[in-house]
């Protein structure tokens, strides 16, 4: 991740983050064989899977609702996701 301009977190080293044109974030966090992409823009999550998939064999496995045993709710009227 750090050559395509990521930025590993010093609080945390599974994750990634990267500070886009727009002031936005996006964050790619990786556990072993696990990942979880967070991003208001999916066309932008998109384009890191794209990219992930050219150098890697990856399986999307779609909106996930846990992670690490956590739960994620996403509060779309905030554009908001809390871990549970």
């Amino acid at each position: 991740m750090l050559e395509h301009n990521y930025f590993r977190s010093e609080y945390d080293s599974y994750v990634y983050f990267m500070k886009l044109l727009d002031a936005s974030f996006i964050y790619f966090l990786l556990y072993v064989d696990d990942t979880f992409i967070a991003f208001k823009n999916m066309s932008e999550i998109n384009n890191l899977k794209n990219q992930l998939s050219s150098e890697f064999e990856i399986k999307c496995l779609g909106i996930t609702k846990k992670i690490l045993g956590m739960e994620i709710h996403k509060y779309q009227s905030a554009s908001k996701l809390y871990l549970l």
